[in-house]
């Protein structure tokens, strides 16, 4: 009799489900392309990425980010070593798997705050949420599975400028949806 492995408990379609239902949600308020007008009328830092770029690379993350979920959720965290390491590996897993979910959750509504409420100070609060999210599973991955890790870093490299350009957005534009003026004492960008 031979033992064989168990059946993955994250499957491609289980990934692809996720990617079409949190791009869907993010789609729905303002169209695939968003509101581009609304984007490019701000005062953007210099730093900031051509808006261009955004689809494609989120498109990249978005398959890496899955790729490290599947990891993490397909290991099996039984150690013969002792149960105090299964337990702890059990709970790192637990942890990486409700912060990426978290994370999904925070990607698909950006739109929605951003484009559709015209809300810098919302999507700049949801970037730095994002980011937050990325650094926990990034930590709790890191000893699980290192491929993972590096895999969720990638998007965590990418939240690091992006929240400094959403920051900086919310810090030096007017809100609309908050009725706010830019931040006081703050000077224009040029």
């Amino acid at each position: 009799m031979s033992a064989t492995a168990p059946a993955p408990r994250f499957r491609w379609w289980h990934g692809a489900v996720i990617l079409v239902a949190a791009n869907a949600v993010s789609f729905w308020p303002a169209g695939v392309l968003g509101d581009a007008a609304f984007y490019t009328s701000f005062r953007l830092p210099p730093y900031a990425p051509p808006d261009w770029l955004f689809a494609p690379l989120w498109l990249v993350l978005n398959i890496t980010s899955l790729v490290a979920l599947a990891r993490v959720a397909n290991l099996d965290v039984e150690n013969p070593a002792g149960q105090l390491d299964v337990d702890a590996a059990g709970r790192r897993r637990e942890l990486v798997l409700i912060s990426e979910g978290v994370g999904w959750l925070l990607f698909a509504v950006f739109t929605t705050l951003f484009f559709w409420l015209h809300s810098p100070v919302l999507a700049a609060a949801d970037t730095v949420a994002g980011l937050l999210v990325a650094v926990v599973s990034v930590a709790a991955a890191a000893s699980l599975d290192r491929p993972a890790a590096g895999l969720i870093g990638l998007r965590l490299l990418w939240l690091l400028l992006a929240s400094a350009v959403a920051v900086s957005v919310a810090l030096h534009n007017p809100d609309p949806f908050l009725s706010a003026a830019p931040a006081p004492g703050v000077e224009a960008l040029q």
